[in-house]
């Protein structure tokens, strides 16, 4: 395996989740010294915050999905409203001083949702790389043992996409079916499907939640998956229901590295001692292996690898 050293990735939480900020907020405020968020700052479900308003006798709103988290209430307080600093730019997910002006009404303020939006857009930095066994791992992205990956990022939001062993496996794509807006998932359970010629195939979702966005330019387009799976090329945006008990049914670092090398020696048994000559001569693996490949079995490769049937 060669590493590259390269990193362009933002920092991660304490959890591993690729995510842009990770400070609590109530660090942020001042009132604690140091706490690293570990909730994806769902702050009306965080325990901790909880704690902290019982600690210093704040007012407990009724937990409903619009009332306020405690860190609101203490900085109106804090700053008596003459200067109430936007959460992105204390939580640093933007480098600008802010003022709100929306009363910590989030949802309904449009600066929160053009953010929103631009996250949606497209992943701003290249990952970097682990080659492992000719095949590209973006470092810090969750693994799905159906060769999905996800990444988790600000909010509680994942993002979804092919990884490179399997564009690899079942070359260009000429369709994917993505589920709709809206659509609940559920990990390990069929996703989304795409398809080569007369043959499809359906894909496990690697985590649980709500469809928020899809990639339209992979939906114009289906080869960008296959030049770029890990940025350009992902598929849609979750919102995750349970990100962290998913993230423990998902390969993450080194358990990534052993769960690659031992696909790979399952591929070759099934190609046979000359495609294992060729692979151990070292780089990328092939290309559209089952194009070059035409005995392979279509259905045998979805079984093995994706875990599901051929559609």
């Amino acid at each position: 395996m060669e590493r590259n050293k390269e990193k362009r990735g933002k920092k991660k939480g304490i959890t591993g989740f690729h995510v842009l900020e990770n400070e609590c907020l109530w660090m942020k405020a001042g009132v604690v010294n140091f706490r690293l968020c570990d909730n994806d700052y769902d702050c009306d479900s965080c325990p901790f915050d909880l704690g902290m308003r019982k600690t210093m006798n704040l007012k407990s709103p009724n937990r409903t999905e619009r009332s306020h988290p405690g860190w609101v209430q203490y900085l109106k307080e804090r700053y008596h409203g003459a200067f109430r600093p936007c959460r992105h730019a204390l939580t640093g997910r933007i480098n600008a001083p802010k003022i709100c002006t929306m009363d910590y009404e989030c949802h309904h303020c449009p600066y929160d949702q053009m953010l929103d939006e631009m996250d949606f857009a497209s992943l701003a930095d290249e990952p970097s790389y682990t080659m492992v066994s000719g095949y590209k791992i973006a470092d810090d992205y969750y693994y799905h043992m159906g060769h999905s990956w996800a990444r988790f990022e600000h909010g509680g939001r994942v993002r979804v996409g092919f990884d490179d062993f399997l564009v690899r496996l079942f070359g260009t794509m000429q369709g994917v079916d993505l589920p709709p807006l809206g659509a609940s998932l559920k990990q390990h359970e069929v996703g989304w499907t795409f398809g080569r010629n007369e043959h499809r195939a359906a894909v496990l979702s690697p985590v649980t939640g709500t469809v928020l966005a899809t990639n339209q330019k992979a939906l114009d387009d289906p080869g960008i998956t296959n030049v770029d799976p890990y940025q350009s090329g992902w598929l849609f945006i979750l919102e995750a229901r349970f990100p962290k008990t998913d993230a423990k049914g998902l390969y993450y670092g080194n358990e990534v590295f052993k769960w690659i090398e031992k696909e790979t020696q399952t591929l070759i048994s099934f190609m046979g001692p000359d495609y294992e000559r060729l692979s151990s001569a070292g780089g990328e693996a092939i290309n559209d292996l089952i194009g070059h490949y035409p005995e392979l079995e279509w259905s045998q490769l979805v079984r093995t690898f994706l875990r599901t049937e051929e559609k």
